[in-house]
Formats: C-alpha cells, sequence, structure tokens
C-alpha cells in the first residue's frame, strides 16, 4: 500500500492525527466492541452451513483484533441538504489480530486462522438524522464506495493455505464480491443509536376535515340572556394556530356549517380540541365550553356525525363539569395521504439530480397528480444574506394571498430557521409558484426599520409531480445569497 496519506494527494481530505490519538487511546473498547458485532454477524451465517458438508459446529475459537490500532490517512467531510453529517475516511490498517474459527466436520476439529491482515478502505459514515437530542444523532450508516483491498494469510491445521497456487485470488476476490454485496454504495451497515421513536420528527399522514354544525343551548353571558359564540378548533401536539369560525351575535343555538381542514401527524393519539368562546368587544373572551375527541375513534374515509356535551374544562375530575353548558354538532373525516414512493431510494436520487422540465415531463406519458393534498414548506436556513443597514433576517412564505412568517434570527447573516409552514389545498399546485422572501428588521425604533434581503420564486409543478424538493436556490436582488428549502406534497 501507498505511504503517502490521502491528505497529501488530496486537498479534499484534511489531516486528523487528534482522531488517530483518540482511535489508538480508545482501541482496547473498540476493539471489544467490534468483535460483538463481527460475532452477532457471523454467527447467523455459520449456523446456515450446520448439518451441511458434515459440518456439525462452526464457532469462534478466539476473536481479538488485537493491539494495533487502524489509522486515518485523512478526513473528508461531504455537503448534502439533508439532516446528516457524511464524511469519508481513509482507513488503513496492519493489524496483528487472533482471529481462530474452529470447524468440527465428522467430529474432527479443523481450525482456520487468520494472519498478517491488512485492510484499507474509504467508507462512506453518515450521522443521521440529526436531532436536538445527545449525541445528536440517531443512528451511524456505513457503506463503501468502492471495493476495499483485502489482504491476509490463511492457516489451516497449522499450513499457509494462501500459499496454493490460484487459490489467493480466488479468495480475494470472493471476499471483496461478498464484501460488496453487503455494503457496497447503496447497501449499508446501519448501527441505531437512538430510539427511533423517541427522537424522529413526525410528518403529517393526513387530513382531519371538520364541519362545525351548530350549537345548542349554550350559556347566557350577556346582560340580555344571550351570547356571541364562536368555535377554535386545533390537535393536541401542534404549535399551528387554530381554526376560528365566524362569530354568530345574539344566540344560544348557533348555525355556522362552516368547514375546516387540520393536518394529522399521529391520527393514533391525537385528539380534536373543542373550545366554544363568547366573543366580547372589550376584555378577554369567555369560553363557553370546551371537549376533546380523539381521532383514533374515526374510521379512514368515512365520515362520522358527533354530539358533544360541552364542559367547562377538558378535566374529568372537575366537579364543575357536571354543570349543562349546551351541545356542539360535528361532521368529521379523517382522510390518510395517498401510499407513494416519494421515499424510495430512486425518488431521492431524482430529488436531487433531476434536470428535465415540467415540459419534458409533461411530453411523456405521465399521468398529471390530481385531488386535495398538502403542500409542506420547511425553511432550513440561508446563507451571506446581508443588508445595508441591519442585520436580523426572517423568512416571508408568501402563497395564494396567504402570508406566513418565520421567527427573526438576530445579527446573522447566516440564519437557521428550520421551521415549517402548511398550505391546505383543494388541487393540486402545478402551475403555481410559492414566493419566499427574506427580510431583515430593525429590533429599535427608527427610519427604514425593514429590509429586503433577497427573495425566490419557486415553481411548485416538480414538487407536485416528484412528491418531495429538498435544495438551496439563489436569492433575487442578493450579492450572494441562498436560501435552503425543503418542499413536500401529499396527496389525500
Amino acid at each position: 500500500m501507498s505511504d503517502i496519506p490521502l491528505w497529501v494527494k488530496s486537498p479534499d481530505y484534511d489531516r486528523v492525527e487528534w482522531l488517530n490519538k483518540f482511535i489508538s487511546d480508545m482501541w482496547p473498547f473498540l476493539d471489544k466492541a467490534i468483535c460483538n458485532i463481527i460475532r452477532s454477524t457471523a454467527e447467523p451465517i455459520f449456523a446456515e452451513y450446520i448439518g451441511k458438508f458434515k459440518i456439525e459446529s462452526i464457532k469462534f475459537k478466539n476473536l481479538s483484533l488485537g493491539n494495533t490500532p487502524p489509522t486515518i490517512h485523512g478526513l473528508k467531510v461531504c455537503e448534502t441538504n439533508e439532516r446528516e453529517l457524511v464524511m469519508e475516511p481513509a482507513v488503513r490498517w496492519a493489524g496483528n489480530p487472533n482471529i481462530i474459527i474452529s470447524v468440527i466436520i465428522s467430529s474432527v476439529e479443523v481450525t482456520i486462522q487468520l494472519v498478517d491482515l491488512q485492510v484499507f478502505a474509504v467508507p462512506r459514515v453518515t450521522l443521521k438524522p440529526l436531532v436536538p437530542t445527545i449525541p445528536c444523532f440517531a443512528s451511524i450508516v456505513v457503506s463503501l464506495m468502492e471495493k476495499p483491498y483485502i489482504d491476509f494469510g490463511l492457516n489451516l491445521l497449522g499450513a499457509d493455505i494462501m500459499s496454493v497456487p490460484g487459490l489467493y485470488r480466488y479468495v480475494q476476490e470472493r471476499i471483496k464480491k461478498e464484501v460488496a454485496s453487503l455494503y457496497l454504495w447503496p447497501k449499508s451497515l446501519e448501527i441505531p443509536v437512538l430510539d427511533a421513536s423517541a427522537v424522529a420528527v413526525k410528518k403529517p399522514v393526513g387530513i382531519l376535515h371538520v364541519k362545525v354544525v351548530r350549537a345548542t343551548k349554550l350559556l347566557k353571558m350577556d346582560l340580555l340572556g344571550l351570547s356571541d359564540p364562536y368555535v377554535k378548533l386545533s390537535l393536541t401536539g401542534e404549535n399551528l394556530p387554530s381554526k376560528k369560525t365566524t362569530i354568530k351575535k345574539k344566540t344560544l343555538n348557533p348555525e355556522w356549517n362552516e368547514d375546516f381542514k387540520l393536518s394529522v401527524k399521529d391520527p393514533q393519539s391525537q385528539m380534536l380540541l373543542i373550545n366554544v368562546y363568547d366573543w366580547d368587544k372589550v376584555g378577554s373572551h369567555d369560553r363557553l365550553g370546551a371537549q376533546i375527541f380523539p381521532l383514533k375513534m374515526l374510521k379512514p374515509n368515512e365520515a362520522k356525525e358527533v354530539t358533544l356535551d360541552l364542559l367547562k374544562d377538558t378535566s374529568v375530575s372537575d366537579p364543575s363539569n357536571k354543570k349543562p353548558r349546551g351541545q356542539i354538532l360535528l361532521e368529521l373525516t379523517y382522510a390518510p395521504f395517498r401510499e407513494d414512493n416519494n421515499g424510495s431510494f430512486s425518488d431521492r436520487l431524482d430529488s436531487y439530480n433531476r434536470k428535465d422540465s415540467v415540459l419534458e415531463r409533461a411530453n411523456s406519458n405521465i399521468l398529471s397528480p390530481t385531488g386535495a393534498g398538502l403542500l409542506l414548506v420547511t425553511v432550513q436556513g440561508a446563507h451571506n444574506v446581508e443588508g445595508s443597514r441591519h442585520n436580523n433576517p426572517y423568512v416571508l412564505v408568501i402563497f395564494r394571498g396567504e402570508t406566513k412568517k418565520s421567527k427573526m434570527v438576530r445579527k446573522t447573516r447566516d440564519p437557521l430557521w428550520n421551521e415549517e409552514f402548511q398550505f391546505l389545498l383543494e388541487e393540486p399546485p402545478l402551475q403555481e409558484k410559492i414566493h419566499i422572501k427574506v427580510m431583515s428588521k430593525r429590533t429599535s425604533i427608527s427610519f427604514h426599520s425593514k429590509e429586503s434581503l433577497g427573495h425566490v420564486d419557486i415553481n411548485l409543478a416538480d414538487v407536485v409531480h416528484n412528491g418531495r424538493i429538498n435544495q438551496k436556490y439563489h436569492l433575487i436582488d442578493s450579492k450572494n445569497g441562498v436560501i435552503h428549502v425543503e418542499l413536500r406534497w401529499k396527496t389525500i
């Protein structure tokens, strides 16, 4: 193997002597951990051969990687648009392992010993997804970008069988082929680090259609013995603004017949929160009653009419809940999104590398998607957004006359927002664009308090056809500004 490290030959690789020192100190513990992985991986393979060729048992007699750790001759960090950290270390290892496998054939023990092992590989190590929980990634995914170089000797009953003519090349190629079949990209080895259910970021899986029909026998809150009721709807586990009906003046039996849509992330655990308020021109609005409805009681795509008794609050143990507060009639339908292949490997490749235009796809025999759906816009962050007077950037997402605003990040040209905005649509936005604008606002009162840092218009037809697009866009009217946006389309 060449002695020139990659960090000398290639500027993409960095020298990481500190990491080699870390591996050297940790090697006694890494040795045991890696051996446990080797044992758990190999033993099921050994079990497949028991009973064949008169083999009675196969097991490790000794399993140790020795006291010589591998060294990393360079490390390249790859940039992606996903929530992950991708590294490619150049690993070289000339080790002194003590690996002996015992094979019993017809009651006769045969030992196979691995000696003089040398390995050179450039694996791709991905820490993903990045999450706000220590150690800040949920799993380690390892894959090989090319077949590794492996050289070793095999002692069978004390004799070096690799010296047999033709056997050395056969074994080398066979091992490379087996390793490639297991771990050559796009195949990989995934090592869980955190419980996926605890750190997973839940995405919408369907839409809850709510029709607020009417309420009856509400409480009297005004001096004239009437109320001005309206209803607010929301789902548990969400920070989105509540949906709100119109206000019906001077009535205890209001009729609304108003329709609303709410995005659902977990129909088994989420509940619909219903709050009825009395509108007041001055002061806070009094709550007339409240109720909850578990979404798990709904069958997909089946309408359900429910009449709910309004309570003072949703606490079952509150004795004041026994006082009658009227009833509310709702029509509920849970519509899950259609199953699609947007998460498949080939479609993810398309989302990165797709170059063909919408017109080219239209000329093919691909049918245009139809039906209502949910447009998800996640603004990850921006780089090099610079104002002439101040740098306190925030984002405006404008679509169909509706404007949604992100939080402000103070005093930075490289803000990170990581905020998601939702638009419920009756038809796919095939011929429309979404306008995303980066603004800056002075925190103190003065002239020129707001300033535009750039904008971009994104064609949504590609999002509808692909299901997902995740990329960076150069901002118009900005010298070097770039914004990172992820868009998803889910069809009901």
